[in-house]
């Protein structure tokens, strides 16, 4: 099948199929008539995966390991574990970052409920953002 028709199936854009095609992520055969790249359904299976890899928070170099593991006969699955468990104490902090930030904000809504709004005098941009507290 051409770009076009893996995608479609796939469900992705003809873009997506290209871009994992130039990451080295998908490895098309070459039409020998006209140069067209041509798919097969390992690809379709491949794509599916990069796809559900995704969904996960892989990054694309990530999935590249994980496939040359694979293609080499190998188990990828202690490198995903590992991948995941060094991302995922990230993942908890920027949540709690998050919903600081949120907190944060409700704060000043809440403050500014009822404050006039202001113009720019050459002193203050914003008296709403300005007077609002210092982060502790």
């Amino acid at each position: 099948m051409k770009v076009s028709e893996l995608a479609r199936t796939a469900g992705v854009t003809a873009e997506t199929v290209r871009h994992y095609t130039r990451e080295g992520l998908l490895a098309p055969r070459r039409d020998p008539d006209n140069g067209y790249q041509l798919f097969n359904q390992q690809d379709l299976d491949r794509l599916r995966f990069i796809q559900q890899a995704r969904t996960l928070g892989f990054r694309l170099h990530e999935i590249g390991e994980i496939l040359a593991h694979a293609d080499q006969g190998d188990s990828p699955c202690p490198l995903v574990r590992d991948l995941l468990a060094s991302r995922l104490p990230r993942i908890h902090a920027r949540i709690a970052e998050l919903q600081a930030l949120a907190e944060r904000m409700e704060q000043a809504m809440a403050a500014w409920e009822h404050m006039p709004d202001g113009t720019p005098n050459g002193h203050s941009l914003c008296h709403l953002i300005e007077r609002f507290p210092e982060e502790p």
